[in-house]
């Protein structure tokens, strides 16, 4: 991107509704004193605004937002300024109903909601220009404004008449000739063929719904349609003049939209942030918290911003349970170890009515800064002051784990071997965990980035290889790079087509292996995997093995070391390592337990020449690093539920936290090493 994004600190703050308190102007005076108290430097406003920016058609109330913004920009405070096209104002609907949505069963939405509105809509495109336009024109420019919040948390589709055209086009475009869609969609199964673009439909409950490459090439259509409405709220902001950087917030493992593609189309990636802490031990949740950290920076692979966090509950989870003393700051410092730039909140004050009501806030509904909450949003602030300095430095990553969504768009439509769970993510995260419990910085990547400068990279469930990607995964291998391949990998082509002639597809010379069957397991069975005795490993454990058990004939110079223990396939191979050029490919032929990753990963991590940050780094642990100009930023943070011991060698300078080796539950630490 051209504009670098480099605020020289931690941005610290949050979403802020003011409309929502015009008639209350003592409060807004209140709170910006408030803000200065806890360390909030950075405000956002503006999202869903629209109906008080403007009232009635035409008629555009700026004041009260000018007002804020000079408010906060005297006061020290810098302003994220939203576009509020994420819900639309009911005098809109009344007079132009086509801009809602059309859901997949060609029925027109009612007013309401958020994101309700059609991408395509003519009519709501030019509303939303003329109000990006006419913000940026009175506000793009202001001293205050940082940086433009693009919409809030972009979702959902839309199937009416236009966006169906917008479809064909989009296929028309990929495909050149329905001839060539035919073949690529398989349509001759089921008597499907289109003899023309103009007969394609969006999948739908009561039409086509199981021909997989349409459904898999709509989803795309959908990201390609968000993305394309992006940017034309960017191009309004730029109309009128601003030429401030812009951001998205993305939201956690969302399934809608394929996010890699948003690479290009934001100065810097956002994301929200809300994990269900205290349901289950801290570590876990930390490590599934920190594997979303890592996916968004690791879509531009650099620092991205924690857009929303909650500050005490949230009101739309199962429970919605509160944080615990201490929580709030080492969730906020564990965003930052892997690679946030800032810490910002919703919501900054409570709204005193409707949906988020009950959700929490760094000002409650009491309205008093001598809340808990208010204390601990105030050390949080304090904290990223005193290391500032970190603020911008890059986490480098030795290690990668493939998690494509194109990929897990098809598997999850894919009607193979289990249709009730294919245990994707869990296989993602098996690769995962054991990599970062040895303080490895991890990039969480897609089919489309690069290999290179990676000493180990894992690639689990490819069912999708894209073209080329074959090619890319031998050549990095190739050059000397480990490369940890798993079953029900390499099956099909980007349009879920199935590869004829052996799977791994492209890979079985360089894998030394093919894949024969592929059992699927009744959620109560199980197999084992038994280490071949003499393995290059020193593998010595058998392992369970659930779920999926791929059946492989192995080449002569494939070495098997470990092989099934039960069942018609005893004896094949489980878990086999190939010798390709100056690298090298392990197979992990069968969904195996945990513990067996935490040992592979750990000889196999070694064997590559993964670099550890620590020696010894106790079970619950988390450790990170970032780098900047020489200097090393080492992140200890204590989610293992108990005392434990963690000695630091080396020339370290303690920058955040307590000295000394033991480190008490949810304590945390940055060192800093030159």
């Amino acid at each position: 991107m051209d504009r670098q994004v480099e605020y020289g600190r931690f941005l610290h703050g949050g979403d802020y509704n003011p409309e929502q308190w015009l008639h209350r102007p003592d409060i807004l005076k209140t709170d910006i004193g408030y803000f200065k108290k806890a360390h909030i430097n950075t405000v956002s406003v503006g999202m869903f605004s629209w109906a008080v920016l403007e009232p009635e058609e035409g008629n555009y109330q700026f004041e009260w937002l000018a007002q804020i913004i000079e408010d906060l920009y005297a006061n020290g405070i810098s302003v994220i300024l939203a576009t509020p096209t994420g819900a639309r104002p009911k005098w809109m609907v009344d007079k132009y109903p086509e801009v809602l949505r059309v859901n997949e069963n060609r029925e027109r939405n009612l007013f309401g909601g958020r994101h309700n509105h059609c991408y395509t809509s003519p009519v709501y495109r030019e509303k939303m220009r003329q109000m990006n336009k006419a913000l940026a024109g009175r506000f793009g420019n202001h001293p205050a404004v940082i940086l433009w919040h693009i919409s809030n948390e972009y979702g959902g589709e839309c199937h009416c008449p236009l966006c169906q055209e917008k479809f064909r086009e989009w296929l028309r475009e990929k495909y050149g000739t329905i001839e060539e869609l035919n073949a690529r969609w398989c349509t001759t199964f089921w008597s499907h063929q289109y003899s023309s673009f103009e007969q394609i439909e969006s999948p739908s409950p009561r039409g086509e719904n199981e021909l997989h490459a349409l459904k898999l090439d709509w989803k795309r259509f959908v990201t390609a349609r968000t993305i394309d409405f992006l940017q034309a709220e960017t191009a309004a902001i730029r109309e009128g003049g601003s030429d401030k950087p812009v951001t998205a917030n993305l939201m956690y493992d969302y399934a809608g939209l394929d996010y890699k593609k948003f690479k290009d189309v934001l100065d810097i990636v956002s994301w929200d942030n809300y994990p269900t802490w205290h349901k289950e031990e801290e570590w876990k949740t930390a490590v599934d918290c920190g594997l979303q950290h890592d996916l968004m920076r690791s879509i531009q692979k650099k620092p991205f911003l924690l857009m929303e966090s909650c500050p005490s509950s949230t009101n739309w989870q199962a429970v919605s349970k509160l944080k615990r003393p201490g929580m709030l700051m080492a969730a906020s410092l564990h965003a930052v170890a892997h690679g946030s730039d800032s810490v910002l909140y919703f919501q900054l004050r409570q709204s005193q009515g409707a949906s988020e009501k009950f959700h929490g806030a760094v000002i409650d509904h009491y309205g008093g800064d001598d809340t808990r909450v208010f204390r601990e949003v105030t050390e949080v602030g304090a904290m990223l002051e005193q290391i500032r300095e970190v603020a911008g430095s890059a986490v480098k990553a030795q290690a990668a784990v493939l998690y494509d969504r194109e990929n897990d768009w098809a598997m999850k439509d894919s009607q193979g071997p289990r249709n009730e769970d294919l245990h994707y993510m869990e296989c993602i995260q098996k690769q995962y965990k054991p990599l970062r419990a040895q303080g490895i910085n991890v990039d969480i990547i897609s089919m489309e980035h690069t290999l290179e400068g990676y000493k180990l990279v894992a690639v689990p469930m490819a069912y999708m290889f894209k073209e080329g990607y074959a090619e890319k995964l031998k050549t990095y291998a190739k050059n000397g790079g480990t490369l940890v391949l798993t079953y029900w990998s390499g099956i099909v082509d980007d349009t879920d087509r199935c590869y004829l002639g052996g799977t791994p597809h492209g890979m079985i010379e360089a894998a030394g292996l093919r894949s024969t069957e592929i059992d699927g397991l009744y959620d109560w069975d199980e197999n084992h995997a038994v280490p071949r005795q003499g393995n290059h490993l020193g593998l010595s454990k058998m392992y369970s093995c659930r779920n999926l058990c791929d059946l492989v004939k192995v080449q002569d110079d494939t070495e098997v070391l470990m092989q099934y223990g039960e069942d018609f396939y005893q004896g094949m191979p489980a878990l086999t390592y190939h010798a390709y050029g100056k690298g090298q490919i392990y197979y992990v032929c069968a969904d195996m337990e945990e513990d067996f990753y935490q040992e592979f990963y750990e000889k196999v991590g070694a064997e590559a020449g993964l670099e550890k940050p620590l020696e010894q780094i106790p079970k619950g642990v988390s450790v990170a690093t970032r780098e900047r100009d020489g200097a090393v930023y080492l992140f200890i943070q204590n989610f293992s539920g108990k005392t434990v011991e963690v000695p630091v060698q080396g020339t370290y300078t303690l920058l955040y936290g307590e000295d000394g080796a033991q480190m008490k539950p949810l304590e945390s630490r940055v060192w800093k090493k030159n």
